[in-house]
């Protein structure tokens, strides 16, 4: 009995001893079903080669697998081949050159949608390898193309990449090798930048130049931006605009004439007023000539629509080709008018030498003010009404400035009549008609007709009110027969046409050239260095008003230019 006991308590030990060994050993091997499906999630692949890009995502191939990298390099370019595949848990992931490594499924897998929420939220903080398209400005992050808001030109080097990207609200901008912030816009959303900025971009500085709008971003040049060369449907309101011209008609009818009719109701003693008028005139035509009209030159000749230009100083050589004209131009009337004046008294009444001044003076004010007229018109209405308001005090201005001239023609300004000299041209014409007397016997006036010669000099009756107004008529109206020449375009004007844009650029250099000339030679200079100016012997008082005058004009025609 007790040996029975005994053989029942050894076979108890023995069942719980092969219970516990069992155990033990499917404690040991639970792990194993964990390794062998990481081992089959995970594929055996060391490296992978000849990696091609198809629709923006980069796809290669290892041991006769096509796989796909989840998260291609941002910077540099993209990689041919990667190696060292390894595993991270269930994932696989394979190093590049510089040592970094990316993720890499078999092609067909899918990814948990949190690491694409990732991977598109993550906005690139380089762009690389930049490239042009026609004058447009591309570069890459991976295998996504960004646009540049940039122009590529042809005397300037594409920057191999642009750095610090950061956003701006939704948009993204990088930094340039100037450092200027460019706007990047990624594959796909052009088309929904393109729409926003033919709207009122917030944060830009946007204006017309002969009705193409160019919008220009903080830090960005004039010159940048790109643009479409297609003719661009915008909403004109018709009869707003035909009403307008006569707005503009009125305002420029008054401004140019004004001064003329203020000349004769104003008295001796408040001569200074016309003189600082005349003066701000004269800052207004400077700041014309080269904050308007050169500036404006020089946009329409780098417009990418034109192409590259084979001469790069085009708008250069034309200004110079303005001034030469005018020299030319006055240089002969002023010969004319010698002789003229040689004749006798009855030819002194129109042809003097300030008429001659006066023309081209004109003339180069009128040659842009048609321009003025069209470009107002066709502008769109998210600009038109802006661009009025500076074009209203831009023809004030320019009124001011040439009816000053006008109105002084015939007459002398009291520091003339009381050291006995005519006014400007006239003083030294009568200088030079006594000095010609003197050496050449041909001419011998005698002393009644030089006595005569000098007195008529001093008279305000050489220009007649009616031939003042007829001057002064043609500034009035240039302007609203541009308006008018621009609503009947409206329908078919593109201001990317390249032929507009050289008519329109050359018209604009001629002009700054012609107003380089007058204002410099014939008004300022004129005005202020010669021995027989008008401000070489005023006194200090009048000096300090007619220099406040003439800043004032520059100052307030070329802040005028910001927009227009």
């Amino acid at each position: 009995m007790a040996r029975l006991h005994v053989s029942a308590l050894a076979a108890a030990a023995g069942l719980v001893a092969s219970v516990a060994a069992s155990a033990h050993v499917v404690a040991r091997e639970t792990p194993a079903p964990r390794v062998a499906a990481r081992q089959a999630a995970v594929p055996d692949v060391l490296a992978i080669s000849q990696c091609e890009v198809v629709a923006s995502t980069q796809y290669c191939t290892g041991d006769n697998t096509e796989f796909r990298v989840v998260a291609t390099p941002t910077t540099g370019d993209l990689p041919s081949s990667y190696t060292g595949c390894h595993a991270h848990d269930t994932d696989l992931y394979c190093f590049y050159e510089g040592g970094a490594e990316v993720q890499v499924v078999l092609a067909s897998a899918t990814v948990a949608p949190e690491t694409e929420a990732s991977t598109a939220e993550a906005a690139p903080t380089v762009l690389t390898s930049c490239h042009p398209h026609e004058a447009a400005v591309y570069c890459m992050h991976g295998t996504t193309e960004y646009s540049m808001d940039t122009t590529a030109t042809a005397t300037q080097d594409i920057p191999a990449q642009f750095t610090d990207c950061h956003s701006h609200g939704t948009e993204l901008f990088c930094v340039d090798e100037a450092g200027a912030d460019v706007q990047a816009v990624a594959e796909g959303q052009e088309a929904s930048a393109d729409e926003s900025a033919s709207g009122d971009p917030q944060g830009e500085n946007c204006h017309f130049h002969a009705g193409v709008e160019h919008c220009v971003s903080p830090g960005e040049s004039e010159s940048g931006g790109t643009r479409s060369c297609e003719r661009v449907d915008r909403d004109y309101d018709i009869p707003l605009r035909v009403g307008l011209l006569f707005v503009i008609l009125v305002t420029s009818a008054i401004a140019v004439f004004g001064p003329i009719f203020l000349m004769r109701v104003l008295p001796s003693k408040l001569h200074v007023i016309f003189l600082i008028i005349k003066q701000f005139g004269t800052g207004v035509i400077i700041s014309t000539a080269f904050v308007h009209l050169y500036t404006h030159a020089q946009l329409m000749f780098a417009n990418p629509c034109l192409g590259s230009l084979g001469y790069e100083g085009t708008t250069s050589a034309i200004v110079m080709a303005g001034i030469f004209l005018s020299f030319l131009v006055e240089y002969i009337g002023q010969r004319i008018v010698k002789r003229k004046l040689a004749e006798g008294p009855d030819a002194k009444s129109w042809f003097r030498p300030e008429t001659v001044s006066i023309m081209v003076l004109e003339a180069g004010i009128l040659f842009h003010s048609i321009l003025i007229g069209i470009t107002l018109v066709v502008t769109g209405d998210s600009f038109f009404r802006t661009l009025l308001i500076v074009i209203i005090f831009h023809q004030m201005f320019e009124g001011l400035a040439l009816g000053s001239r006008i109105a002084a023609l015939g007459t002398v300004s009291p520091v003339h009549a009381a050291s006995g000299h005519g006014h400007g041209h006239g003083s030294t014409q009568v200088a030079q008609t006594k000095s010609a007397s003197d050496t050449d016997p041909a001419i011998t006036p005698s002393a009644d007709a030089s006595d005569h010669s000098t007195t008529d000099s001093l008279k305000p009756a050489y220009y007649s009110l009616k031939k003042k107004c007829l001057l002064a008529s043609a500034f009035a109206l240039i302007t609203p027969l541009g308006m008018a020449i621009g609503i009947a375009v409206l329908d078919f004007f593109n201001g990317n046409d390249p032929d507009t844009i050289v008519a329109i650029g050359t018209l604009d250099a001629l002009s700054a050239g012609i107003l380089v000339w007058v204002g410099l030679v014939e008004m300022w200079a004129e005005d202020w260095m010669y021995p027989n100016s008008e401000l070489m012997n005023s006194s200090p008082i009048v000096t300090a008003l007619s220099l406040f005058g003439l800043m004032a004009g520059m100052a307030l025609m070329s802040f005028l230019g910001k927009w227009a």
